[in-house]
């Protein structure tokens, strides 16, 4: 299960208690992602530390953001078009809009009878759970 981190000091202090480094550019990149309720690309991560004047290259942005990910400080949405990178946020469920590429955090609550079918279904009993749901824009009625 994914750590509760609820602010940029929450996953200074996790990583910290890991052992983690935090350098200066692992630290750019999570203050830049808990400072956006958005799902950035690593190009747009890049961008934008760049336009604050941050010295940070390509490579080290995806060094450390694949490090971020795999102890699950931040999280990774995998699209056809590349990976989008977020801070954690509530146990949430995610909409994917077919036609800007947009990814929105939405809370969906699965009736227990569900969860009971899936997990009499498996064998295992379901701790958490995420749903990709995948949506197009509302066509204007003529």
């Amino acid at each position: 299960m994914a750590p509760q981190l609820k602010s940029y000091e929450d996953a200074l202090e996790y990583c910290h208690e890991r052992g983690m480094r935090l350098s200066q550019q692992r630290q750019f990149i999570l203050r830049l992602l808990w400072d956006t309720d958005e799902h950035l690309s690593a190009s747009a991560i890049y961008h934008r530390l760049r336009q604050q004047n941050k010295k940070i290259g390509y490579t080290s942005i995806y060094q450390n953001l694949n490090i971020l990910v795999n102890t699950g400080v931040i999280e990774r949405i995998e699209k056809a078009e590349g990976c989008l990178y977020s801070h954690p946020t509530f146990c949430h469920s995610h909409v994917h809009c077919l036609d800007d590429g947009q990814v929105i955090d939405v809370m969906v609550t699965l009736p227990q009878e569900i969860i009971a079918a899936v997990e009499a279904q498996v064998g295992l009993e379901v701790s958490d759970y995420r749903i990709e749901f995948f949506a197009r824009k509302p066509q204007p009625k003529i």
